[in-house]
């Protein structure tokens, strides 16, 4: 059993970590390109979280200008055996209305970004059935519970490339698809997640019902309005988080998701990609050696 240090990428208006002592920013350099920001590095309850803001301080990235595997790879780096993601999120049910705090527990991918660390010269192919911790979306679920949230256990997130949001017609499409709740980031951040063998759990802020309702309902200034009572719940939510970890942590067979998953040998693996992946896959690597 470890420590726990435990990841937080913050989405649209957290920008930091309620309750913390020991705080620093730090800067964290990948071979990926540069993380959204500095990660903060500090203790809540006696625990240690390392936190991201996903669109950097102040809001300056688009959900498309998100570089995901700097971001998984810089967390991997910080020593995080954890990731909890809070995103902001447009509800696709009339039942999960604005407020409500999604724990997600599937996705449909419709993104086109960069969706692995690995490719040619070095392949890898991890299971994405059960893309999320199931131990780390409980504990973030009676997390939230504790803090007086409306918490919806379970649903399917469809992520979209953005910035734009979605016509009615494809609201309506990924309705029948039998989706929960859209977004813009989640994907393919929990794929990379997965990848480099941390745990991931994710939170979806309901801000809104997207547009499947009728004109209006995408509306900006509505979501900003929730958007900041969603925040201060939130940061509730992290520190009961905090608060109810159990004092060590027990191993998680995505812990080692990596062992089964490499399929270039080590004698046909290309030198400078397996250089790049020193942080996401070097306890395989040294294993092999």
């Amino acid at each position: 059993m470890v420590e726990w240090v435990v990841g937080v990428l913050g989405g649209s208006g957290l920008y930091d970590l309620p309750d913390i002592e020991d705080s620093e920013w730090i800067t964290v350099e990948t071979p990926w390109g540069s993380p959204s920001d500095q990660l903060l590095r500090a203790r809540i309850a006696g625990v240690q979280f390392i936190f991201l803001p996903r669109h950097g301080r102040g809001h300056r990235l688009p959900p498309n200008a998100v570089n995901p595997r700097a971001n998984i790879d810089a967390l991997k780096r910080a020593g995080c055996t954890d990731l909890v993601s809070i995103s902001a999120v447009g509800s696709l049910r009339e039942e999960i209305a604005p407020g409500a705090f999604v724990v997600v527990d599937q996705f449909i991918d419709r993104t086109r970004r960069q969706s692995s660390f690995f490719g040619e010269g070095l392949v890898a192919h991890v299971s994405m059935a059960e893309p999320v911790c199931e131990r780390l979306s409980e504990l973030a679920a009676a997390a939230g519970e504790a803090a007086g949230v409306r918490v919806v256990r379970g649903g399917t997130y469809v992520a979209i490339e953005g910035p734009q949001f979605s016509t009615r017609a494809e609201s309506e499409l990924y309705r029948q698809w039998g989706a929960h709740v859209i977004g813009m980031t989640a994907m393919p951040e929990a794929k990379l997640a997965r990848e480099a063998e941390l745990p991931y759990a994710l939170v979806g802020m309901v801000t809104d019902y997207d547009c499947w309702r009728g004109a209006g309902e995408a509306d900006v200034p509505a979501m900003l309005a929730q958007l900041s009572t969603n925040v201060e719940q939130a940061r509730s939510l992290i520190l009961e988080l905090a608060c109810s970890l159990p004092e060590q942590r027990k191993a998680s067979p995505l812990d080692k998701v990596l062992d089964t998953a490499l399929i270039t040998p080590p004698e046909a693996r290309d030198p400078a990609l397996a250089a790049k992946l020193d942080a996401v896959c070097g306890r395989v690597f040294d294993a092999q050696r």
